[in-house]
């Protein structure tokens, strides 16, 4: 017996049987047929790839042993069945939003779609209901502003999907290798200091991702993200293509015009923010350029090695100028360049301004920030906030990439009882400065990467350090669980991130942290470097809160922030300061 052809010997034979079935069965078998249709580019790519002697990584021979978005048919079968997906299915089911997280959890989770973090307040009560109904009877608000529902069956996985489509929601491309969630400024469109609202690129984006399937099946997830400027970033510096508005004065004594600003290559898991191009976007032509880079990248991202398929790597490879020549040629055009410092400075970020009652442009209104236990919501609290939305504001609802929720619409009279209504329902618009910019992942009670259980070591984390060094000015720390780096933890002032640490002399291992300092985004932009190895979890919020106290006693000045402090001093001063107030009464 022969074993059974390869895909790249059937694709051959199927060539050679067309060829010469063409030819009336005589003469010499025409060359295998060029790919047509939608996923074209994508077999390309492959089959040059193959061509040049490479291997592709298995994720794309699945893709290319059947596209996922062919494959519903099964997914419905092994919901009826309450089958759990083999390997190659669990990723195609990642096309629709469904990850099957065994051993973490047997069962899936879902995430959404949810462009510019928008929702309205009757969408979020009927996720509530689907996470009470088919989930484990909680939402989690993500880093990405969006939402996943947990503890998912398999033989509710196709009903939950529809569902959400049912609420006007989607799900579809918020996994493996697609475009995912698009982001933007959660104060869009309310926002006193915004140069742009950024709801109508975001959306326009999103529905562009959706209705054309040759953006499916990239060489490996992409992120992109619009920040307006406003109050409240969207953390764009950390997207593979990042809009940020600027102003630009194009001539003596005219009004500046409001411009996109092209940064590429943002991973911070990598350790790379992404960098200014040099190239700035009108406004009305940002889908456009955002298309032409991923069509770059859809022809030459890496399809070998899941580890450097990331835009980054191709910058890396490439070079800037090479990359934005290929994207010019996409257009047709040439991009419109600017010299460095052409634009006017960006309105600094609030770093509070996600918690609390805050003016909008309208006036009379405010947006009511919702401090949420890590993102988490159950059922009971997201119907209140949809209430609270409805009756209070004007009934619509944002999530932010820090794990809240905004309402917006908040007329002044109202705020005092939307506030009332909003504490009595177990979350608050209030925080501490330490649990404002607290960030967590899902950890290992989700999620099967995860090295420990980040949630509930972020929590201990607060809870230890706000009597034990209490803080006057917000300090952000972000715990992950793994590399894959979901909380971000290189942006943080203080980032942990999961590992498995020894507990004994006896080599035994448990869950713990690396723990780093001076990480920063926007305007302090900044990768942070590691401070101590292996701290046991039990560990981590003494050894946080000695980092915090060596902060607090040592500021330059009152005024000075965490992130200028870690500038200021080398890491082995910051690490001595806290080893000192480690062992302090």
């Amino acid at each position: 017996m022969t074993a059974d052809f390869t895909l790249d010997q059937k694709r051959y034979l199927e060539g050679f049987a067309a060829g010469f079935s063409a030819r009336g069965g005589r003469g010499a078998p025409a060359a295998p047929a060029k790919p047509v249709g939608p996923d074209a580019a994508h077999l390309e790519a492959q089959d040059r790839v193959v061509a040049a002697g490479g291997k592709l990584c298995d994720q794309e021979k699945w893709k290319r042993e059947e596209h996922p978005f062919d494959a519903y048919p099964r997914l419905v079968a092994q919901a009826r069945d309450n089958a759990p997906p083999k390997p190659a299915d669990n990723f195609r089911w990642r096309y629709y939003g469904l990850f099957y997280v065994a051993p973490a959890q047997d069962a899936y989770m879902c995430r959404l779609r949810i462009p510019n973090g928008l929702l309205t307040h009757w969408q979020l009560t009927g996720l509530a209901d689907l996470a009470e109904t088919h989930g484990g009877g909680y939402l989690h608000v993500t880093t990405r502003a969006n939402i996943q529902i947990r503890e998912i069956a398999p033989e509710d996985a196709v009903n939950v999907i529809e569902t959400v489509q049912d609420l006007g929601l989607w799900s579809k491309g918020s996994g493996a290798d697609n475009i995912r969630n698009v982001t933007g400024t959660p104060t869009a469109g309310v926002d006193p200091q915004e140069l742009i609202d950024t709801r109508p690129y975001a959306r326009a984006m999103h529905h562009h991702i959706l209705n054309d399937r040759s953006l499916s099946g990239l060489p490996r997830k992409f992120n992109i993200a619009f920040d307006g400027a406003g109050k409240i970033g969207a953390l764009e510096d950390t997207n593979d293509v990042g809009f940020q508005a600027v102003e630009i004065v194009e001539g003596q004594g005219s009004p500046p015009r409001v411009y996109f600003r092209l940064a590429l290559g943002g991973i911070t898991g990598h350790k790379d923010f992404a960098r200014d191009t040099g190239v700035i976007v009108p406004p009305d032509e940002a889908i456009e350029v955002a298309d032409a880079i991923l069509r770059v990248f859809i022809d030459h991202g890496d399809r070998t090695n899941r580890v450097k398929a990331r835009l980054k790597y191709l910058l890396d490879a490439w070079g800037f100028e090479r990359f934005l020549a290929a994207v010019e040629e996409k257009l047709g055009r040439k991009l419109l360049r600017v010299p460095a410092g052409a634009a006017l400075a960006r309105p600094r970020q609030d770093r509070g301004a996600h918690i609390g009652a805050h003016r909008q442009k309208q006036p009379g209104l405010n947006w009511l920030g919702v401090s949420l236990p890590l993102g988490r919501l159950t059922p009971a609290q997201a119907r209140g906030l949809a209430n609270v939305a409805a009756q209070y504001g004007d009934g619509g609802l944002r999530l932010t990439v820090w794990q809240n929720v905004l309402l917006t619409g908040v007329a002044d009279d109202k705020l005092a009882q939307a506030e009332a209504a909003i504490e009595a329902l177990g979350v608050s618009t209030r925080a501490s400065p330490l649990r404002t910019g607290l960030v967590a992942c899902t950890g290992n009670s989700g999620c099967r990467f995860a090295a420990a259980d980040t949630k509930r070591h972020a929590l201990e984390i607060a809870d230890y350090c706000e009597s034990a060094a209490p803080l006057d000015t917000p300090v952000n720390i972000h715990v992950t669980g793994c590399h894959h780096s979901c909380a971000q933890h290189y942006i943080g002032d203080i980032g942990l991130i999961g590992a498995r640490v020894p507990i004994n002399d006896e080599g035994d291992t448990g869950e713990g942290y690396h723990i780093l300092v001076g990480g920063g985004f926007a305007e302090d932009a900044a990768i942070a470097r590691e401070l101590y190895r292996d701290v046991r979890a039990e560990d981590a919020p003494r050894v946080v809160a000695g980092v915090l106290r060596a902060y607090r006693n040592n500021r330059a000045s009152d005024s000075e922030d965490f992130a200028g402090f870690a500038r200021r001093l080398e890491t082995e001063t910051i690490r001595r300061l806290a080893d000192a107030e480690k062992t302090a009464p």
